[in-house]
Formats: structure tokens, sequence, C-alpha cells
């Protein structure tokens, strides 16, 4: 049975920081590429950072670029989120999501506020 499992989210005050960890099983998670997505309330799905299989590639949305760190231990099958200098924009549910054979986890969320 597929599973990716968020957590890690919570409450925040603008300019601290958080990080967010996927717990996956069921398939082969050191084969793929792994996404972060969020949605903020109202609105639709926005990509936020991918992360190659072997974990040597990232890229990220120029949203969060300079300020949020995908990362992913191949030993523990887990991917990570380290997120820094949150802006209240950041508010969102946080996804991981393997797009190629499309599972997502339930997501956790992040509230950016004073």
């Amino acid at each position: 049975q597929v599973q990716l499992v968020e957590s890690g989210g919570g409450l925040v005050q603008p300019g601290g920081s958080l990080r967010l960890s996927c717990a996956a099983s069921g398939f082969a998670f050191n084969s793929y590429w792994m996404h972060w997505v969020r949605q903020a309330p109202g609105k639709g799905l926005e990509w936020v950072a991918i992360i190659s299989h072997e974990g040597d590639t990232t890229n990220y949305s120029d949203a969060v670029k300079g300020r949020f760190t995908v990362s992913r231990d191949k030993a523990k099958n887990t991917l990570a989120l380290q997120m820094n200098s949150l802006k209240p924009e950041d508010t969102a549910v946080y996804y991981c999501a393997n797009w190629e054979d499309d599972y997502w986890g339930q997501g956790t969320q992040v509230n950016v506020s004073s």
C-alpha cells in the first residue's frame, strides 16, 4: 500500500522557520523524483520544489527560491522541506507527491501569522 505521510506543519511567526517531513512507503521511493506542492486557502495547487531521485538536483518556484530547501534521505525513505524566512503568503497545506504515479500525501498545514 502506497503511503506518503507529511508532518511538521504548524503555526509560525513571519520570519520564522519550519521543517516539513514526508515519510514514503509502498513504492520504490529512491527511483522517483519527488515534489512539494502547496495549496493556499481558496487557491489552486502551486508547485513548490522538486528533487531528483538521487537527491543531487533540485529546483524551486520563484516564490520560495532562496528560502526553502528540499532534501531526501534515501536510507530512511523520507523527503524534507526546510522553510526559512517564512512569509504570511506561505500559509498553505503542503503536500509531498510522486507525480509520475500520482501519489500524494494527505498534506500538512502551515500557518504563518503574527
